[in-house]
């Protein structure tokens, strides 16, 4: 079970991502509505797991993971700038998540 820290630095970490990725990214892969949807760090908080769901087809969702997957190095050096309380800024790595699409299928289905 997640300490109460790694809860306040996956908050912290989904918060300053989503900024960053409307304010900062100029990818073209990223155009559709991006959002993480969860942050998931180690116990060490040295790795973390970034959730991405993106408006559109399985196309255009895995180019948004490739597109943040490409960025990553970027947004983890803007992230210790904005952070300077962490000790480290977590490595991440991207994974979509299909949550949002399930739940608006099955509202469809309803």
């Amino acid at each position: 079970m997640p300490s109460r820290r790694q809860h306040r630095v996956n908050d912290l970490l989904r918060e300053e991502l989503s900024d960053l990725i409307q304010r900062d990214l100029r990818d073209p892969r990223l155009s559709g509505l991006t959002s993480i949807t969860e942050v998931s760090v180690t116990a060490d908080l040295r790795s973390a797991k970034v959730f991405v769901s993106t408006l559109g087809g399985e196309e255009q969702q895995d180019a948004a993971v490739q597109g943040l997957s490409a960025a990553a190095s970027h947004l983890r050096r803007e992230l210790k700038v904005r952070l300077r309380t962490m000790k480290y800024v977590p490595f991440m790595t991207f994974y979509r998540d299909d949550s949002i699409e399930e739940g608006a299928r099955l509202l469809d289905l309803m």
